[in-house]
């Protein structure tokens, strides 16, 4: 990382990007080009460990990425504003915090792991508590993207 000074290691400032950001960009392979889709999502994080959930069509291209190649790249973005630099355009910036990483993603088919996924899922996107009924999960497909390696930065608006 080359500004280490805006570096986010401790699991509650993680935690806070991961709270505030509403959308992943999933990061595919798909043959020669890369594939990006920004999907909504919930996740869980304890002792270093994050794992991401989004819900999907049970059918569709990214799907079939997955199934052909399962390494993804994830990257969650949020506190966005710009950094004046009054009269000198250059010296001008942006606030930001982001978190990107590497994994794994694959698609759940157990339903108590679907069920709880969209739990997690409607709990961060709305801020509220749902049951998810086994019935309602099999609607949609569920993606599951344990998360190896990550590194996250913050760049305050001072």
């Amino acid at each position: 990382m080359r500004r280490s000074d805006r570096e986010v290691t401790s699991e509650s400032g993680v935690r806070d990007i991961l709270d505030e950001g509403r959308i992943m960009h999933l990061g595919l392979f798909d043959d020669a080009y890369p594939y990006v889709v920004p999907l909504h999502y919930g996740y869980e994080y304890a002792d270093g460990k994050l794992t991401l959930y989004a819900h999907s069509a049970r059918a569709g291209h990214k799907l079939d990425l997955i199934e052909r190649n399962p390494h993804v790249g994830v990257e969650i973005d949020s506190d966005h504003g710009i950094i004046s630099g009054g009269d000198v355009p250059c010296k001008y910036g942006s606030a930001y915090a982001s978190l990107m990483g590497r994994g794994v993603a694959e698609v759940v088919v157990d339903p108590a792991e679907k069920t709880h996924a969209i739990a997690l899922l409607m709990k961060h996107q709305t801020g509220r508590d749902f049951a998810i009924s086994e019935r309602m999960a099999a609607t949609v497909a569920i993606i599951k993207v344990t998360v190896h390696a990550f590194t996250a930065k913050r760049n305050p608006a001072d």
